[in-house]
């Protein structure tokens, strides 16, 4: 059984880890030239019950915890003119709730962890083509090719192997940009203590700055709007996103004017929640090519939950990789809605006219159950 992993991701390596662990071979087709080619950009929060339960299923609890951050938990919620709504201080130390990592440390961990040569750089995929006994041959630009048995999408958002399973449609949802500030500390003192060790939000109607501070002690900054037909173009200065925040706190808008470099913009996209399709043998998929769904703390835990589900499929029934996929897919499903639906809904009610009074009401403690 050949197994191909299109995209060396979180789900992509997360799965080829613990199919090496139950003596399953598989190769990574990874489009970036290496590990360092572009920033994988900022923390995670590992939820216990889907990042956390694949880690250990991959035997890196014991990693992840030497490199995980449980203070970057903290999180404050400000308004427009800085009044804390809302402050989360974790427990010193604890890794009971949702410890955060930064993306990077998470995949160099993943990386680490699957055999020299699993991971093939520079393999953008361009085409999967039935092979009619069964399987896949796989083209990659530039030429090469390579073929396989069974074939598993990881390759994210704009997932080429998606097309050969389903044609669900991608909606705009949100508008992102995204700053970094380097070496904060030294640098900028005052927005270092302002971020404080994990998240901050600074929420107003229809948007959000927040910022995040990193493990190399850099702070990421984004700026959430929603997806209202204008041009994206309209936001690739800082000026320009300045002017969105007119009126706010300087304390808060310093926190774009110190960006380093202009900002880097990204379209928010979502598949309709419930997107499922019909089984083909030999095809499968994880993460966001599986269900794409807005940024709101979902994303990478369930597709890492999706390849540990998937590995484990596969290695109880290695000898019908068809029934272990379908299997797969049918639990991935009904898992998945519910997510979908629960991430669309908190996205909309972050970027609403009343987001403030939502948001608060959201993060209010709920009443204990007597």
């Amino acid at each position: 059984m050949r197994i191909a992993i299109a995209g060396g991701g979180l789900g992509g390596l997360t799965l080829a880890r613990i199919l090496h662990r139950h003596g399953i071979g598989a190769v990574v087709y990874e489009r970036e030239a290496s590990r360092s080619a572009r920033s994988q950009g900022g923390l995670l929060d590992l939820h216990p019950e889907s990042g956390q339960r694949a880690l250990d299923e991959a035997g890196l609890t014991g990693e992840f915890r030497s490199e995980a951050r449980p203070e970057g938990e903290e999180h404050r919620i400000l308004d427009p003119a800085g009044r804390t709504l809302v402050h989360h201080r974790p427990e010193p130390g604890s890794f009971a709730g949702r410890p955060e990592i930064d993306r990077r440390v998470l995949r160099d961990l993943l990386l680490d962890a699957v055999p020299a040569g699993t991971v093939r750089w520079g393999h953008r995929l361009v085409a999967a083509t039935p092979r009619p006994g069964g399987g896949f041959e796989l083209g990659f630009e530039g030429g090469r090719e390579a073929g396989c048995d069974v074939l598993v999408g990881a390759d994210g958002a704009r997932s080429v192997v998606r097309s050969l399973l389903t044609d669900a449609p991608l909606s705009h949802v949100a508008t992102l940009a995204e700053l970094g500030i380097a070496d904060a500390d030294r640098r900028h003192p005052d927005l270092a203590e302002l971020v404080g060790p994990g998240n901050l939000w600074c929420v107003g109607a229809s948007r959000i700055l927040a910022a995040q501070r990193l493990g190399d002690g850099g702070i990421r900054v984004g700026i959430s709007l929603p997806a209202d037909g204008h041009p994206i173009d309209a936001y690739r200065d800082k000026h320009a996103l300045l002017e969105l925040f007119d009126g706010w706190d300087p304390r808060l808008t310093a926190l774009i004017a110190a960006g380093d470099g202009p900002p880097t913009l990204r379209r928010i996209e979502a598949m309709p929640a419930g997107t499922r399709w019909a089984h083909r043998p030999g095809l499968t998929l994880v993460g966001d090519a599986a269900h794409l769904m807005p940024p709101v703390g979902e994303g990478a835990n369930q597709a890492m939950l999706d390849a540990a589900e998937l590995a484990a499929a596969l290695a109880a029934d290695s000898a019908d990789p068809g029934a272990a996929i379908r299997a797969y897919e049918a639990a991935m499903f009904e898992r998945i809605h519910p997510v979908a639906e629960m991430s669309a809904r908190v996205q909309a009610m972050m970027l609403s006219p009343t987001a403030a009074e939502d948001i608060v009401r959201f993060f209010a403690p709920r009443p204990t159950e007597r």
